[in-house]
């Protein structure tokens, strides 16, 4: 019997590294000896680097950059191969990164972002994954493109820092400075958003808020966002309203298409191509994925739907182990997920299943593979 462990983290909680370990002790005790592929699993967001590394065997680079807020932290890149690299900007510029009582994305930055972008550089790698789920900021992406020797500039000709506070204050864009081995690496982004940076559904009045904006602040933000975006147009020839993506991480996205020429793909589907995916689950029995809370997004090119999807196409049966389940849940039904098992089997508070849930994942583990063992003698 061949498995195959490909499971998100449970944010909070258990990371996909452990899961994984979980489902392997489970698995033995209830069939005894098996074979066991563990692949972690993530989509871009917070904790794609450790699952990525992880399921590659690969190593991590400690460096140094700047938090949304300029203070010097401690960070990391996750080296895939001699010459490929992933990270994520939540390593850097992540809301997890600042207190709550500080959030404010007229001030946050994605100059760490930049940073942990310019130290791949300075360590020869030449082909970038980049994942930009989890950020703190709304800057457009000019902290990031500072950080790369691009200047933006006010009226008056001074320097902007890169804030969000400064996007309704750029007249003038110079990239004559920037990194040119930026622009010779291959840079992939890591991204499942496909929001334009301005308007009703821009990066601003769709994510804002959640970053700490208030009403007033979210009103400004979109008008300097604009602004933004006008300068861009007129010193590049490019709307980046017309780029799917291009408002995601707070505009992030538009800074990285147009300044770096970067591709956008699918989180879950660079994981699987990263991780080999497809040739490691050749002639299993079956997959078991799993994530914190399954819901209708989940279906929208999350873990879940790759994993399902992928198992699908090659005949195999995917399960999955959830926290919990939420409305729209079996639209995944469709994507390749032939059941789910949630860890939660009593009646019990959110902080008593967190603070539980190793314990309670793999008696579901169990009761899982019980079902399927006896399933199989049938």
């Amino acid at each position: 019997m061949k498995l195959v462990f490909a499971s998100d983290s449970f944010k909070g909680s258990i990371s996909s590294k452990r899961i994984s370990e979980l489902l392997s002790q489970a698995a033995k005790d209830v069939f005894g000896n098996c074979g066991i592929i563990s692949i972690p699993m993530a989509d871009g967001g917070e904790g794609t680097v450790d699952a990525v590394i992880a399921a590659v065997n690969g190593e991590m680079i400690n460096v140094s950059v700047h938090d949304p807020l300029m203070k010097n932290i401690p960070a990391s890149i996750g080296k895939i191969s001699g010459n490929a690299v992933i990270m994520e900007m939540a390593r850097a510029s992540g809301l997890t990164l600042i207190p709550e009582d500080r959030r404010n994305p007229l001030i946050t930055t994605t100059y760490g972002t930049g940073e942990l972008l310019k130290e791949a550089l300075d360590k020869g790698f030449e082909e970038i994954f980049i994942a930009i789920g989890g950020s703190a900021t709304n800057d457009g992406g000019m902290g990031f493109a500072r950080a790369l020797g691009v200047e933006f500039h006010d009226e008056k000709g001074n320097l902007l820092e890169g804030r969000g506070c400064d996007l309704e204050k750029v007249t003038h864009i110079d990239t004559s400075g920037i990194d040119k081995r930026a622009l010779a690496a291959r840079i992939t982004v890591l991204c499942d958003v496909t929001n334009p940076l301005c308007g009703e559904n821009g990066a601003t009045y769709t994510f804002g808020k959640q970053k700490g904006g208030t009403s007033e602040a979210l009103d400004r933000l979109e008008k300097g966002m604009q602004n933004y975006r006008d300068v861009m147009i007129r010193e590049f020839g490019e709307n980046p309203d017309m780029i799917p993506g291009s408002g995601a991480a707070g505009g992030l996205g538009a800074a990285l298409k147009i300044f770096l020429n970067a591709e956008m793909k699918s989180g879950i589907e660079t994981v699987l191509d990263i991780t080999d995916f497809d040739r490691k689950i050749k002639d299993a029995d079956f997959i078991i994925t799993g994530e914190g809370r399954s819901d209708r997004s989940s279906a929208c090119g999350k873990v879940l739907c790759g994993i399902g999807e992928h198992g699908s196409v090659s005949g195999i049966p995917v399960y999955a182990i959830c926290g919990s389940l939420g409305e729209g849940y079996e639209e995944l039904y469709d994507h390749g997920i032939r059941s789910f098992i949630t860890t939660v089997d009593r009646s019990m508070t959110l902080k008593e299943a967190m603070e539980n849930a190793e314990e309670l994942y793999l008696k579901a583990a169990v009761r899982l593979f019980r079902l399927l063992r006896e399933a199989d003698k049938g």
